[in-house]
């Protein structure tokens, strides 16, 4: 039996549950976990030294607190001589459930988003050469920026279109939705199996190729069409 917890009064204060706000309402979408999926695009799989077959897909995950709002100027992170880019569409799953079928997926989904997978690509690489886990190239502070949620009622399941990012306006990335290996109701389904997903979780979807270097004072433009734009700075050290 589960202790009931909505009137428990906790030691510390943490702040704000972290949230996106949801496009066209004053009302905020509470973001729970941050599941990432890798090399989802063949391109990028490429890019990355990997054969780009129809393995099973795997995940990685950030924070909740690592969520950085659009239109912000962010502190380029610590700890890093080698940040890079990763433009993604993001899933808000609405309604939570396990072992969901292909089919049903989409009934779980509550809206999307543009974001921004950022990595500290050295620490990850030199922890991949020692066998070791990678979420300090991941999964640090303001590491997924993303824009507000649009609800999937309004706009729709996007299967294809553009997806692209600009560093101080040239084109780095790009590509179109229906090059992702998996798509996002295949992507559920699979993680559904895995963990029970719960309401409030964030599916980031992989990147298509062209992941590349950002320096302290660039300006990210993230598209995804039908879903947002997705605007960030870092500031100059």
């Amino acid at each position: 039996m589960k202790d009931n917890l909505s009137n428990a009064k906790f030691a510390i204060d943490i702040g704000p549950v972290p949230s996106l706000p949801v496009a066209a309402s004053d009302l905020r979408f509470p973001v729970g976990r941050i599941y990432c999926v890798g090399r989802n695009y063949a391109d990028h799989a490429r890019e990355m030294g990997h054969d780009p077959n129809r393995e099973a897909p795997f995940f990685f995950m950030k924070p909740a607190n690592s969520i950085a709002q659009n239109n912000s100027t962010l502190a380029f992170p610590v700890a890093t001589k080698d940040l890079h880019h990763e433009i993604e569409l993001v899933v808000a799953i609405g309604k939570g459930g396990k072992n969901i079928p292909v089919e049903k997926a989409l009934e779980h989904v509550f809206g999307y988003g543009v974001g921004l997978d950022m990595t500290r690509r050295d620490l990850q690489g030199e922890a991949k050469k020692a066998g070791r886990p990678w979420e300090m190239g991941k999964g640090f502070d303001e590491s997924a920026p993303c824009t507000a949620i649009r609800r999937a009622s309004e706009i729709g399941d996007p299967a294809k279109g553009a997806i692209w990012v600009k560093v101080n306006g040239q084109v780095k990335q790009q590509g179109d939705l229906s090059q992702q290996i998996w798509n996002v109701q295949e992507q559920i389904a699979y993680l559904s199996n895995l963990i029970t997903l719960q309401p409030g979780d964030l599916i980031f979807t992989g990147t298509p190729s062209g992941v590349g270097p950002v320096n302290p004072g660039d300006k990210l433009e993230g598209h995804v069409d039908g879903v947002g734009d997705l605007v960030i700075t870092y500031a100059h050290q």
